[in-house]
């Protein structure tokens, strides 16, 4: 027997940083985010010989140990170790014996979401196998639990639910808590031209997200006025991009980025460096309208708003930097999880 499952990484469209801790807590936060054809994979092979393995593929990265109701973290594979000591906790009560192997589509640090969807993927390979009653908010949580509570990881909460759940998504945190996913109904038609206008660009970076955050959320704390405000400006946006994404007006979202980017560069200093910034100036003399970077900042993947055909030029133009354009759908589907 085989279980696998994928879950897909997601684009921030507007609103990032707006579900992180304290300022969600303090004020609310909204976001809205679409996930596309990229994903993060988990395949379970239980196993009768009382050991566990643990295999990063696409890290090239392997651990096993006999069978245990705990497993120490210890930096190597924390994600899949830790996913396993929760199932043992709170569903199976004993070891398990079995086989676990991933693997990511896109880097680790790259801006979509990679951690908190190989979460997603390996909490719903055990779900499968182990037939637990997880509802899909119930996952969602359950993966915000495990990386953010028990590891200790910093980060939000959009990105556990937008790869549970799937699709073009606007998120509401409220200061209880409380998550709201509500799905957009946006046409197929402008899915597609999104896609085909929206750029995804992998600066051939990445960074880590955790002193990024650690930085923004230092600046909410001691109340600084101008980070505090240019994270409420975010929250706006989130409401704007769902506005035009549903009624159709496409020709506004590269201004809609700019206005994002231009206020979440006011978070912390860490958002953007040099680089980034003349690839995007690059990109906006090449035609774009506008873009942002993808997750937290500081590298990673970038979007840009490309009308008609200014895609090509704007493609070509940034090929001096090094990185490279990765070719995408939006998708509808969330976690899936089958048995072979």
């Amino acid at each position: 027997m085989i279980i696998r499952s994928k879950a897909p990484l997601r684009i921030g469209l507007a609103g990032g940083g707006t579900d992180v801790s304290p300022y969600s807590d303090m004020f609310g936060g909204a976001i809205l985010n679409g996930t596309v054809s990229l994903y993060a994979y988990a395949t379970i092979e239980p196993l009768d010989n009382g050991q566990i393995e643990f295999v990063a593929i696409d890290k090239n990265e392997s651990f096993s140990i006999s069978s245990s109701v705990e497993i120490k973290t210890d930096g190597k594979l924390d994600l899949h170790k830790g996913v396993y000591n929760r199932i043992v906790k709170d569903f199976t009560k004993k070891p398990l014996s079995f086989r676990l192997s991933t693997f990511v589509d896109a880097p680790a640090g790259s801006g979509l979401g990679t951690s908190s969807t190989l979460v997603v993927a390996i909490l719903g390979a055990f779900a499968e196998w182990l037939k637990l009653p997880l509802g899909e908010y119930d996952l969602a949580h359950l993966a915000y639990d495990i990386e953010r509570v028990q590891l200790k990881m910093s980060g939000g909460k959009q990105d556990q639910y937008a790869a549970t759940f799937g699709g073009m998504n606007f998120m509401e945190f409220h200061k209880d808590g409380a998550v709201i996913v509500n799905p957009l109904r946006v046409r197929d038609e402008y899915l597609d031209e999104l896609a085909h206008n929206l750029v995804l660009y992998f600066t051939e970076t990445s960074r880590d997200s955790s002193s990024i955050i650690e930085s923004q959320n230092k600046n909410v704390k001691e109340n600084k006025t101008s980070s505090i405000e240019a994270m409420h400006s975010l929250k706006e946006q989130a409401v704007m991009m769902k506005e035009t994404l549903l009624t159709g007006n496409l020709h506004r979202i590269g201004e809609i980025l700019d206005f994002g980017w231009q206020n979440k560069k006011k978070l912390t200093d860490a958002i953007s460096n040099p680089l980034i910034d003349e690839i995007y100036s690059t990109a906006i003399k090449s035609g774009a309208t506008g873009g942002k970077i993808s997750g937290a900042g500081g590298g990673g993947f970038m979007i840009f708003y490309c009308p008609v055909n200014t895609r090509y030029k704007v493609i070509e133009a940034l090929e001096k930097f090094g990185g490279r354009h990765r070719r995408y759908t939006f998708k509808k589907q969330g976690l899936t999880s089958w048995v072979i």
